[in-house]
C-alpha cells in the first residue's frame, strides 16, 4: 500500500499535467494519455497496475454513464432520436457482426461467440474521446447531441452483445429465444429501475434537510446504487444508470438548490476527469503485461498487430457505411426529418465525417478487462490476452489516426456548420438575453408597480434591468430586496425553462444562463 499510493497519486499529478500540455498542443488529451501510460509502462520497478475484472464496470462505468446523461441535452435526443436509435442500436449489431464474420473467417480457432466477444466490446465509440478532440473545431450543439446521444445508448446496446457473447463462450451454446426475453427484460427492467429509483432519490433530495456538499454525496453514491440494484436482479445496470440519470437531470432545477448545483458541478467534472484520466493511461500501462499474455500463448506480436489493424479497418469501414446507409435510407423513407446540407457536397461528406468519428476508449476497455480469466471451469479463458491486444490497438488507432486527422477533416471539408440547418449560436445567444432582460423588467414592473414609487433600491434594480448596468454599491440590498430578488431569478428560471420547450432553441445556452443565474443567487448570499 504504502508503494502504491504514491504511484496512485503520481498518476492523478501527470494526468493533470498532460492535459496542460495537450491544451498547450491543441490535440485531445486522452491521446498523450495512452501514449504516456505506454511510455511510463516500460520504466524498471513500477507496481503493476491490476483490476479485479468483476469490479472494473462497477468502478468505471455507473459515474461516467450518470454524468454524460446529465450533461446531454435530451431535447437534442429527441430531435434527432432517428439517426441517434440508428447508430446506437442497428450500427453497433451491424459493427459487431462484422467483426464477428472476419474474425471468424480469418483468425485460427476464433469462434463466432468470441468474435461477438469482441464486436461488443470495440463496437461503441467514446464520448470522451469524440468530446475532447471536437473541442478544437467548431460544431453545432445539434451534432454534438447526435454523437453523445449515440455513445450514451451504444454503451449500453454493446454490452447487452458482450454479455450475451460472454455467456455463449462459456456455455458454449445460445438459445435465441432465452436471449430475447433476457433482453427484453435487460432493457425495460433496466430503465424501469433507473427510473423507479430516480424518482426515489429525486424526492429523498427534495424532502430531506439537505445541504450542498450532503447532495454531492448523494450525487456520488446514486449511480453506484442504481447500477447494483438493477445488476441483482439480472437487468441491465447501464440502462438504469442512463434513465434515471437522463430523469433526474431533467429534474435538476426542483429538488437541488443553485448551491448544490453550482459546487456539484465543479466536483463531478472533476471526478469524471479523473476517471476517464485514470483508465485511458491504465490502457497504456496494461500494454505490456498483455504483450507477456501473447508470447506465453505462442502468438507472434506482429501477427497480433496485423489482427489488431484488421479489426480496427472493418470497424471504420462498418461506421462509414452504416452512415451512409442511414442518410440513404432517411433520404427515400423519411426525406423531411434529413439533415439538410448547404450543397451538394457537404451532403456526400457528412456521412464521411460521422463515420470518422469513431474513436474507441473508456467502456471498450473497460469491458476487455472484465473478461474473467478463466471459465466456470476453471480452464483458462480462450484468446483472452489476444481480445485485450487488439482492443488495445483499436483504441489506439482510432485516438490517433481518426483523432488527430478529424479537425482537420472538418476544417477542410467546411466543417459541419453548413450541415445542420439551425439559427447561429451567438444570435439564439443574444435572442434568449435580450427576451431574459425584458421578462425580468417586466415581472418586476407587474408584481412590485407599488414598490417601485419612490424606493431608491428598487429604482437601482429596474435600472440594473432596463439598461443591464451594474450599481456600484451593493449597500442597498437589504433582507426584503433579496426576497424580491430571489423571486426575481425564480421567476427567470421559469421563463427559461418555458423558453427551452422550443426546439430551435439551443438547451446549452439555457443551461449556461441558467448557471449564471445560480451564481448571482449565491452572490446574494454573501452581500
Amino acid at each position: 500500500m504504502h508503494t502504491l499510493l504514491p504511484f496512485l497519486l503520481a498518476m492523478i499529478a501527470a494526468i493533470v499535467l498532460l492535459n496542460m500540455w495537450a491544451a498547450k498542443l491543441k490535440i485531445a488529451y486522452p491521446i498523450l494519455l495512452v501514449v504516456a501510460g505506454l511510455l511510463v509502462s516500460f520504466i524498471p520497478g513500477l507496481p503493476a497496475v491490476k483490476i479485479n475484472p468483476d469490479l472494473i464496470f462497477f468502478i468505471f462505468l455507473p459515474p461516467l454513464l450518470f454524468a454524460a446523461a446529465w450533461s446531454i441535452s435530451f431535447k437534442e435526443m429527441k430531435k434527432w432520436w432517428r439517426i441517434i436509435g440508428s447508430f446506437a442500436f442497428l450500427v453497433v449489431f451491424f459493427t459487431a457482426l462484422s467483426v464477428a464474420l472476419v474474425t471468424n473467417h480469418l483468425i485460427p480457432g476464433f469462434t463466432i461467440a468470441l468474435g461477438f466477444l469482441l464486436g461488443g466490446i470495440v463496437s461503441p465509440p467514446d464520448a470522451v474521446s469524440t468530446g475532447a478532440i471536437t473541442s478544437f473545431v467548431k460544431i453545432p450543439r445539434s451534432t454534438s447531441a447526435v454523437l453523445e446521444g449515440e455513445s450514451l445508448l451504444n454503451d449500453a446496446s454493446s454490452l447487452i452483445i458482450f454479455r450475451f457473447a460472454l455467456v455463449a463462450v462459456g456455455t458454449g451454446q445460445f438459445v435465441w429465444q432465452e436471449a430475447a426475453l433476457s433482453f427484453l427484460w435487460m432493457v425495460i427492467g433496466g430503465v424501469a429501475i433507473g427510473l423507479l429509483l430516480g424518482w426515489i432519490f429525486v424526492q429523498a433530495h427534495k424532502r430531506l434537510p439537505t445541504d450542498a456538499p450532503s447532495d454531492i454525496v448523494f450525487t456520488l453514491i446514486e449511480p453506484y446504487f442504481i447500477y447494483w440494484v438493477a445488476e441483482q436482479v439480472h437487468s441491465s445496470g447501464v440502462m438504469a444508470v442512463v434513465s434515471g440519470g437522463l430523469y433526474m437531470s431533467a429534474r435538476r432545477l426542483t429538488f437541488l438548490n443553485s448551491a448544490s448545483r453550482i459546487k456539484g458541478h465543479s466536483v463531478w467534472e472533476s471526478f469524471i476527469f479523473v476517471l476517464n484520466g485514470i483508465v485511458f493511461l491504465i490502457i497504456g500501462l496494461e500494454l505490456p503485461e498483455i504483450v507477456d499474455g501473447l508470447r506465453s500463448k505462442g502468438i507472434p506480436l506482429s501477427t497480433a498487430i496485423g489482427y489488431g489493424l484488421l479489426v480496427t479497418g472493418v470497424l471504420i469501414a462498418a461506421r462509414i457505411i452504416s452512415s451512409y446507409a442511414a442518410m440513404t435510407a432517411t433520404l427515400i423513407f423519411r426525406p423531411s426529418v434529413a439533415p439538410r446540407a448547404s450543397s451538394g457536397l457537404m451532403r456526400i461528406t457528412m456521412p464521411l465525417l460521422l463515420g470518422w468519428t469513431g474513436m474507441r476508449g473508456v467502456v471498450s476497455l473497460a469491458a476487455a478487462l472484465a473478461i474473467p480469466v478463466t471459465l466456470a471451469d476453471g480452464t483458462a479463458f480462450p484468446y483472452r490476452n489476444l481480445i485485450l491486444f487488439i482492443t488495445f490497438v483499436v483504441i489506439l488507432l482510432t485516438l490517433v489516426v481518426q483523432g488527430l486527422t478529424l479537425p482537420y477533416f472538418i476544417k477542410r471539408i467546411g466543417s459541419f456548420g453548413g450541415i445542420m440547418n439551425e439559427e447561429a449560436e451567438e444570435q439564439a445567444r443574444r435572442k434568449m438575453k435580450q427576451g431574459l432582460k425584458q421578462h425580468a423588467y417586466q415581472y418586476l414592473k407587474n408584481k412590485y408597480d407599488n414598490e417601485l414609487k419612490g424606493h431608491a433600491g428598487m429604482e437601482k434594480i429596474m435600472k440594473h434591468w432596463e439598461e443591464k448596468t451594474q450599481a456600484a454599491d451593493d449597500s442597498w440590498m437589504n433582507e426584503e430586496m433579496k426576497v424580491i430578488f430571489v423571486g426575481l431569478l425564480d421567476s427567470q428560471r421559469e421563463y427559461l425553462s418555458e423558453l427551452n420547450k422550443d426546439v430551435s432553441v439551443d438547451e446549452e445556452i439555457i443551461r449556461q444562463q441558467l448557471y449564471q443565474i445560480d451564481l448571482e443567487e449565491e452572490r446574494l448570499k454573501i452581500i
